[in-house]
């Protein structure tokens, strides 16, 4: 089976290599060549057009930054749609919302082809390595035609039934870490002022009770000081805010989780958009006066 990845920025570039090296055909776009040169070097074809790429392959995978770019990508008149084939298959790997999948999924149906949602969860870094979690919605005979090449990206698969309930559980996830980021940084922040020795202050939180992922993974990259997550504000915004809709449609009152917004809505007035989602702790730093270095830790996880 060959496939087509449209997206490779930080994820979609790991998530296709690890599907060249696992020996499946692979045919890549992206707005920007330069991105996928990596790709072309290790055996991956380039296309210059979403359709120009579907018409080379029996599946499309795009991950990319919003439900508006997958849209554009998907049915616009050079796109997807206008290219592959009926009984074709569509995987959306990038982050969105359960209505607009649906909406879009439907749109694919009338053309003959089937959708899965395969947002994955974890970090770039285990996307690096293959091992990143997949999450996967839509019809269970499509999944399991797919499942060696979401194998060959991923470590850990979760089929969650029917198409929309990927998205809803990756909101969650993400929803959680972004929490849980806030909250490491106020302990680290106690153990500073608390006249504490951070670097130990982080081993014993991490063999704590109180650990979390996030702390295990994203407070390194502040005591570091790199804050290098690979995962930006506006990122963290946008998911933030599909939570919060789930919430008032599902009338559960999410109080951390629209803190949590607010904090981060004030962290991409301060640092913009752009920069990245563990400096949601430089507020506090800033605020403080007071920075978060310890010796001995990454610039950027491995």
């Amino acid at each position: 089976m060959k496939y087509g990845y449209i997206g490779l920025g930080n994820l979609g570039k790991h998530l296709a290599a690890s599907l060249r090296r696992a020996g499946f055909t692979v045919v890549v776009n992206d707005l920007h060549r330069e991105a996928a040169q990596s790709l072309l070097d290790a055996g991956c074809i380039w296309a210059d057009s979403p359709r120009a790429l579907a018409e080379q392959v029996d599946c499309v995978i795009t991950c990319l930054p919003s439900p508006a770019a997958s849209n554009a990508v998907l049915t616009g008149p050079d796109g997807v749609l206008q290219g592959l084939r009926k009984g074709g298959t569509w995987i959306e790997m990038s982050t969105t919302d359960e209505r607009e999948i649906k909406r879009v999924a439907a749109i694919a149906a009338e053309r003959g082809v089937s959708t899965l949602e395969c947002p994955v969860t974890g970090g770039v870094h285990l996307a690096a390595a293959g091992k990143i979690t997949v999450l996967v919605g839509g019809e269970q005979v499509v999944f399991e035609s797919h499942r060696a090449a979401l194998q060959a990206m991923g470590g850990q698969i979760f089929y969650m039934g029917e198409l929309g309930k990927a998205s809803v559980i990756k909101v969650i996830t993400n929803m959680l870490a972004f929490i849980h980021l806030v909250a490491a940084g106020e302990a680290l922040m106690l153990a500073k002022r608390g006249g504490l020795d951070l670097a130990q202050a982080f081993h014993a939180i991490k063999a704590s009770s109180g650990t979390s992922f996030v702390h295990e993974t994203e407070s390194q990259l502040v005591l570091n000081g790199s804050y290098n997550i690979n995962f930006t504000m506006d990122l963290a915004c946008k998911d933030l805010g599909f939570a919060y809709e789930y919430g008032r449609k599902f009338g559960v009152p999410l109080e951390l989780a629209g803190l949590t917004e607010q904090i981060f809505r004030r962290g991409r007035s301060q640092y913009g958009g752009e920069a990245q989602s563990t400096q949601i702790v430089k507020l506090l730093e800033d605020a403080l006066g007071t920075d978060l270095r310890a010796p001995g830790f990454p610039d950027e996880l491995k």
